[in-house]
């Protein structure tokens, strides 16, 4: 599904923000990222969306070496993931349901398939009332839901998350990691960037530790570690 071998990462001419980074995950896969601002847990989520590529070493998503393929290849793998990061990316001249139904019409979803699918999402993130709203009338908590139901929409083979969590309440947060798993149980690999020990603490999955532009792990999750003591 995804494997790093010796990767590092730069932008343009800096120096490299990721090193010698060693990494495999495998379908249905749900790690969490931590470590501390600018370790580089960003980063190697952008390197994963392919909105970046190494500087050094080898990287495969889906099988492919993106390496050796062209924009138009990477495009159509970029499809196949989700993405959820801090800075809120809705279109403000879209509708919270026009927002929601972009992946589909880019992935070429008939009509009446898109709306039957973004009606579903908009009522289980409980956005219904919301639907034909514009962005700029929500507040942070409900454009983070918009943005978190774009990314699913379509059930994604990989979805990574920079810090999903962040702007919600806590029963938001339980409800968030819940669709994660569950998503991560239907095959979706799932990578979720936070600070959150607290969030880690209460669903079990493995961690990955990102420090000073390395990463090791994944460590076993929180409560497998309190089982063997």
């Amino acid at each position: 599904m995804l494997r790093l071998e010796r990767v590092a990462m730069r932008y343009g001419e800096g120096p490299d923000v990721l090193r010698h980074v060693d990494l495999t995950l495998k379908r249905g896969e749900f790690v969490f990222l931590m470590g501390p601002s600018g370790a580089g847990k960003t980063s190697l989520l952008r390197l994963l969306a392919l909105l970046h590529m190494p500087s050094a070493g080898r990287l495969s998503v889906f099988g492919e070496d993106v390496g050796r393929l062209d924009q138009d290849r990477r495009a159509a793998l970029r499809r196949r993931i989700g993405m959820v990061f801090q800075d809120v990316r809705l279109l403000d001249h879209l509708s919270v349901a026009d927002n929601v139904a972009l992946p589909l019409r880019i992935s070429g979803r008939e009509d009446q398939q898109s709306a039957r699918l973004v009606s579903e999402m908009l009522a289980w993130f409980g956005l219904g009332e919301v639907a034909e709203a514009k962005p700029t009338t929500l507040s942070m908590g409900q454009r983070q839901m918009v943005n978190v139901a774009r990314a699913v929409v379509t059930r994604p083979d990989l979805l990574l998350c920079d810090e999903p969590t962040a702007d919600v309440d806590g029963k938001l947060e339980r409800r968030l990691l819940h669709l994660f798993t569950r998503l991560g149980k239907l095959g979706t690999t799932v990578v979720l960037a936070t600070h959150s020990e607290d969030l880690v603490a209460r669903f079990p999955h493995p961690v990955l530790q990102v420090a000073s532009g390395r990463v090791s792990g994944p460590a076993p999750a929180p409560s497998t570690l309190a089982a063997a003591e």
